[in-house]
């Protein structure tokens, strides 16, 4: 599986820094891509955070989130995913500063 990063830069909405794809190499999900993946600055400035895919919908007026990718079993396995994503825009950022 690789990583994909598409900066933010437009800078909005604000704190957002890229999105990111994880394209598939191997397996039963080879040549396939899954989207919706965002790089995002911290609110309280300690780092980064990745949000999952996920639909939104309404019920009575409130709007609500459905995570589109999920744990089966481990509630960690989202941990991998985001140190993953994390690593691959930190060496992007690294290869941007290198071309500037």
């Amino acid at each position: 599986m690789d990583v994909k990063i598409t900066p933010n830069d437009k800078n909005s909405p604000p704190g957002k820094l890229a999105d990111a794809e994880l394209h598939f190499t191997d397996g039963a999900l080879a040549g396939l891509k899954l989207i919706g993946f965002a790089v995002w600055e911290r609110r309280t400035g300690g780092g980064r955070n990745v949000t999952f895919p996920a639909r939104q919908y309404s019920v009575n007026g409130e709007r609500r989130t459905f995570a589109l990718l999920r744990p089966v079993a481990d509630v960690t396995a989202q941990d991998r995913i985001r140190e993953l994503i994390l690593e691959a825009y930190a060496e992007y950022e690294e290869k941007a500063a290198v071309a500037t």
